[in-house]
């Protein structure tokens, strides 16, 4: 009766060394049987593969070495362990085998005692490597979930802190979701222009995704007879609206002291600070120009323009999406940045498809009628 489930390849052109090998562990172990290195590798893939390889190095047609290397090099057998059966003793033939990947070396004539301890040494060290990696790959598996989950916990308290935010006026979380897209999908299409290549890679764009929803979190700061104004602001309600900006760069600002810096605080403070500001230097709060605003705030502005026209406001009207189109394409190297107007002219129907996915009622939809409307704050 077997004793043992390990199932062992024997490899050898030598009928007696085989009938050796066979009857030495047939009562411990499953014995599988090739007398040359092409049938040695086909049934190394059979399945269940075997735990372990007996393999002689001098047969014809392809020695043992080339059978060692061929079984290393496929990620279906590498990690089955190879002990190599030899007349051979000296260093470099054992060198060049332990360079190939073989475990261990047993020489002929074979000693009983020794083959059987070698086996169930390896077999043992094989499981045990087997099990440690079943446990790396569960804590990694339990790592990832954990980190998914606190990743899912920072996208709803993000997403909860710019719906309060929104709450003050009369935009709405659909807002978010939109100008987070609207985001995404042109820096996406930017990615390999000459002038965003160097800052659009993966994780940049990721980041921009999960921030952009704290652009307008300044706003709390605002008071709502601002906010919710039904008409055009005087002057010093504008300016009472402008301070939006900076008030969110000063609340994110005072987190990172508490908190400590993070890539994540700094983009959100930044595209906060700087998504009002105009390609030409005339917006706020710092009236920065040109390439001296940041890539994340040109962005942000581009989306946050658009999404402003198309969505009814206590101010205004919807526009349509032509209309909108017509008013960025106009607004580039003034208010926008004139590439990235280029880039979205490129992809407006994504933007259109981003908004009627994440619609709002007052929405207005392609073909409606469009009144004559500012793009807002």
């Amino acid at each position: 009766m077997i004793r043992n489930t390990s199932k062992i390849l024997i490899v050898d052109d030598e009928s007696f060394y085989i009938d050796v090998l066979v009857d030495l562990l047939k009562d411990e172990y499953r014995t599988v049987v090739a007398k040359d290195g092409e049938q040695a590798l086909r049934r190394a893939l059979a399945s269940p593969p075997p735990d372990l390889i007996l393999l002689d190095i001098l047969m014809p047609n392809m020695n043992g070495h080339e059978v060692c290397r061929r079984l290393k090099a496929d990620p279906a057998t590498r990690d089955i362990p190879v002990i190599f059966l030899t007349i051979k003793s000296e260093v470099a033939d054992e060198l060049k085998g332990f360079e190939l990947g073989a475990a261990d070396y047993i020489t002929k004539p074979m000693s009983p005692p020794i083959v059987r301890a070698r086996i169930k040494t390896h077999l043992a060290l094989c499981a045990a490597n087997r099990e440690l990696a079943d446990q790396n790959n569960l804590l990694e598996s339990r790592v990832r979930e954990r980190t998914a989950e606190l990743s899912r916990t920072k996208d709803v308290a993000i997403y909860c802190m710019a719906s309060l935010a929104e709450a003050h006026h009369a935009e709405t979380g659909k807002h978010i979701l939109r100008t987070q897209h609207y985001v995404k999908a042109l820096a996406e299409h930017l990615r390999h222009h000459p002038s965003f290549a160097h800052y659009l890679d993966d994780n940049s764009i990721e980041m921009l995704f999960k921030t952009s929803p704290l652009h307008d979190i300044g706003k709390v700061g605002v008071p709502d007879r601002v906010l919710l104004k039904p008409g055009r602001l005087d002057p010093d309600e504008w300016e009472l609206m402008k301070q939006h900006a900076q008030h969110g760069h000063d609340a994110l600002l005072r987190a990172e002291r508490e908190l400590g810096t993070t890539d994540f605080l700094q983009l959100a403070r930044e595209i906060a600070h700087t998504h009002h500001e105009r390609w030409d230097g005339t917006g706020y709060p710092r009236g920065l120009a040109g390439e001296e605003i940041p890539i994340s705030g040109r962005l942000m502005a581009l989306a946050d323009v658009y999404d402003a026209l198309i969505s009814k406001r206590v101010y205004k009207d919807s526009m349509t999406h032509e209309a909108a189109v017509r008013i960025i394409r106009e607004s580039g190297g003034s208010h926008l940045d004139p590439e990235m107007v280029a880039a979205f002219l490129e992809i407006q129907d994504v933007f259109l498809d981003i908004a009627v996915q994440f619609p709002d009622n007052d929405i207005a939809r392609a073909g409606s009628p469009s009144p004559d409307t500012d793009s807002g704050a």
